[in-house]
């Protein structure tokens, strides 16, 4: 019924985080969407710019994936339902209220092919010692990337956690004032992973790294 009538009006409840603020989970139009105060978290604008992301880069090739940020879980959909993605996915998600929306609204869940962690996102990289043919980071707190996630210390672990052949892809910005710390952090990358593409106004708003072996 909430569906339906969601082409009519959008249906919203909200739920407290004590990382993201006030969250809002809305039916509109027939869909479901997670969203913060001023941003889309899953299942909307930002499932499509990850969306676009993965276009880019050979799936074939990629046995395991890993997601820093795993919000509601809508790269996990697209992974397994636009790309037929079947393989190993491992992510990070520092809010158990997320991770528990993601199970209850989206049907996230852990499987065998499935691992949620349930921590910090650095906290994971320094302490990670598997390697990833994909690594999707998406670290977002409402419009902003914590400073934390745009630093070179963040990256090297990042960039150790990849295979020698294996993609990035970074979820940077939406904000004009970080551009100059993402120009630097791609410079960076360039100096460890050899190729990276960076695509700015995704969607007419975000900016996306895609850094990979040559």
């Amino acid at each position: 019924m909430k569906q339906l009538l969601s082409y009519i009006y959008p249906i919203t409840k909200s739920i407290t985080s004590q990382y993201s603020g006030e969250l809002e989970i809305t039916w509109y139009n027939g869909k479901k969407h997670l969203n913060s105060k001023n941003a889309n978290y899953s299942y909307g604008s930002l499932q499509r710019i990850l969306k676009f992301g993965l276009k880019k880069i050979d799936l074939s090739t990629v046995n395991s994936v890993l997601v820093l940020g795993m919000g509601g879980g809508s790269v996990i959909e697209t992974l397994r339902e636009d790309f037929n993605y079947t393989k190993q996915i491992e992510a990070v998600e520092i809010d158990p209220i997320i991770i528990e929306i993601a199970r209850t609204e989206f049907d996230i869940y852990e499987s065998d092919t499935l691992k949620i962690h349930c921590l910090d996102a650095m906290d994971f990289v320094k302490t990670n010692t598997s390697k990833f043919d994909l690594i999707i980071v998406d670290l977002f707190i409402d419009l902003d990337v914590p400073n934390t996630f745009l630093s070179t210390d963040f990256w090297n672990y990042v960039i150790g956690s990849k295979t020698l052949k294996g993609a990035i892809l970074f979820n940077a910005s939406v904000k004009d004032s970080k551009s100059n710390a993402i120009k630097v952090l791609a410079n960076f990358i360039k100096t460890k992973v050899f190729r990276v593409d960076v695509h700015e106004n995704v969607n007419n708003t975000n900016t996306i790294i895609i850094a990979s072996g040559l």
